[in-house]
């Protein structure tokens, strides 16, 4: 079998070098000679060609379920199965460190990074007045109107064809970052060539995070405001748990990881915005977000179904990725506006997410290594404990160069979570056949399509338009006023009960819990003013009180 490929290699000189320089590179990269697999190992088991990488396994456990504090009473839940999990049979197990299992350390541990989260509040010793942002300008339709021309103006002037950038970054058109390919570079210019790609995204990548390290501290104010704010449908302490699972149970560990996602979520990313946009407000805008509408019009990547055990699916399509349709600002905001659209399809005792790379029409073309860090930077980061497992399916030879990089930047849990699969059988140890769409091997008919698509304006009185809501008229900014102070009060009344729950009071456990629930019902009466509508809304998978549905149109 290895003489008929080398013969055929030899018949294809292009195949030859690129051959050459990738196990060259795998091998240069390599810790040692005790860690070169033997020809056998890159055998792919259900084929006859060769294969590089990791056959799927059995997911590990996580961490949480490494951790001395957890509980073995692990049991499936009995409750009634929401419509969205239909297909299983049973509800899925309750992982570990959850606040329906914790165990005595681990309700300790809670308590403890309760107190220092209230600490830098301002508000552990007792309840403080809220400081609030001034209310916005009133959306002026004419004034709107005006602007929008004038945008379209200045868009036609450059034929509409450069993708803007937001947030003060200019357009900047990509080259191919592996050109040297196309000029029949030997195996030492590629490895030359992925070293210094490498190099390069670990130095924005850390340049980043010292960034982020070196803005001046937030006021307690602005921390509770903003924690409050990522709250969203959650539970607080299920977000709070979050980041102690991600840092071993350390309580201030994992306030230094909350405080920095904080500062990310509000400072940096502006998450707040990307999510009141939405959809509608990149489409309306044209040229100026053309690279992130290109993104959820092609289809790059889109949430569809659950796996096996009850998480939402997004699946990621790598080989319609080029790095020239959209400036890597255009792919952050998609990739945040992907993630915080997740969040809201996750439901107890479901709380992490499945993600499929498709590489069946993968090629060197299509790879981008910036935002594969910002994507592992989210997960690791700002987005703790949300991967519940990765699928990289029908990964070709030539991503094994590419492997050996990213594998290096990836935690050990969330690399312990990535399974590579070779054939659909493979992938149905993760996800059910008829929740995968046939174009992927699967038995579902089903195809993602980007439509409808948002409507294109916004009338005078915005009377039946989806985004109406997040509009800043006057009636809609009383309205909103309204819910936000009976959430204040909510949240005054859930932190008053946390601080005696700190203290030893165990009766007031289950008044937090009522609480809780009252804040996660709460929000769902906010989140049309706060979240602009999307394809989700629009086609009946995410319902206007939050009920989650992949096939709406099924009975």
């Amino acid at each position: 079998m290895f003489r008929a490929a080398t013969t055929k290699l030899r018949q294809n000189p292009r195949k030859t070098v690129l051959f050459a320089s990738t196990v060259a590179f795998a091998l240069a990269t390599d810790k040692g000679p005790d860690k070169v697999a033997s020809p056998s190992t890159y055998l792919n088991p259900t084929s006859s060609r060769f294969w590089p990488f990791p056959a799927a396994t059995t997911p590990k456990p996580t961490e949480a379920e490494d951790s001395p504090l957890h509980s073995t009473d692990n049991s499936p839940s009995t409750s009634k199965i929401p419509q969205h999990l239909h297909h299983l049979s049973t509800m899925p197990t309750l992982a570990p460190g959850r606040p329906e299992n914790l165990t005595p350390a681990e309700e300790k541990k809670l308590q403890e990074f309760w107190s220092l989260t209230l600490k830098s509040f301002g508000v552990l010793d007792g309840p403080v007045a809220w400081s609030l942002p001034p209310p916005p300008p009133i959306y002026n339709h004419s004034e709107a109107l005006a602007a929008a021309a004038a945008a379209n103006k200045s868009n036609n002037g450059t034929n509409g064809t450069t993708h803007g950038a937001t947030n003060g970054d200019s357009p900047k058109k990509k080259t191919s970052r592996f050109g040297f390919l196309s000029r029949g570079g030997g195996s030492k210019d590629e490895e030359e060539e992925q070293k210094r790609k490498r190099e390069e995204e670990e130095k924005k990548s850390l340049e980043e995070k010292e960034r982020i390290a070196s803005l001046p501290p937030q006021t307690p104010e602005e921390l509770r405001f903003q924690f409050w704010s990522m709250v969203k449908c959650d539970d607080p302490d299920a977000l709070l748990l979050r980041f102690l699972r991600a840092r071993k149970w350390d309580a201030e560990k994992a306030l230094e990881m909350m405080m920095k996602t904080m500062s990310w979520r509000g400072r940096v990313m502006d998450v707040a915005t990307v999510v009141k946009e939405g959809e509608g407000v990149p489409f309306r805008r044209g040229a100026e977000d053309a690279g992130f509408m290109h993104q959820l019009i092609a289809g790059k990547s889109y949430l569809h179904g659950t796996d096996i055990d009850g998480r939402p699916v997004c699946w990621v399509t790598a080989g319609l990725h080029f790095a020239k349709d959209q400036t890597e600002r255009d792919i952050q905001r998609f990739t945040i506006y992907t993630m915080e659209t997740a969040r809201l399809m996750l439901r107890s005792p479901v709380d992490t997410a499945c993600v499929v790379f498709d590489m069946s029409d993968f090629s060197i073309n299509n790879m981008d290594y910036a935002p594969v860090r910002f994507m592992i930077d989210c997960f690791e980061a700002h987005y703790p404990e949300s991967l519940g497992v990765c699928c990289i399916h029908k990964a070709p030879w030539v991503f094994q160069g590419i492997w050996n990089i990213v594998k290096a930047w990836l935690d050990p849990v969330v690399a312990s979570k990535i399974h590579f699969t070779t054939s659909t059988k493979d992938l149905t140890r993760f996800i059910p056949s008829h929740q995968i769409p046939k174009n992927i091997g699967g038995t579902e008919d089903w195809t993602y399509s980007y439509s409808p698509k948002p409507p294109a304006e916004i009338p005078d009185g915005v009377k039946d338009h989806e985004d109406r809501y997040t509009v800043n008229t006057a009636e809609n900014i009383a309205s909103l006023a309204k819910l936000e102070a009976e959430r204040r009060q909510q949240v005054e009344r859930y932190e008053e009960l946390t601080r005696e729950w700190i203290k030893g009071a165990a009766e007031k456990k289950e008044q937090r819990t009522k609480v809780a629930k009252e804040l996660e019902k709460g929000y769902w009466g906010l989140d049309k003013y706060i979240r602009g509508r999307g394809i989700y809304d629009r086609t009946g998978v995410i319902g206007a009180n939050g009920e989650i549905n992949f096939y709406p149109n099924k009975k």
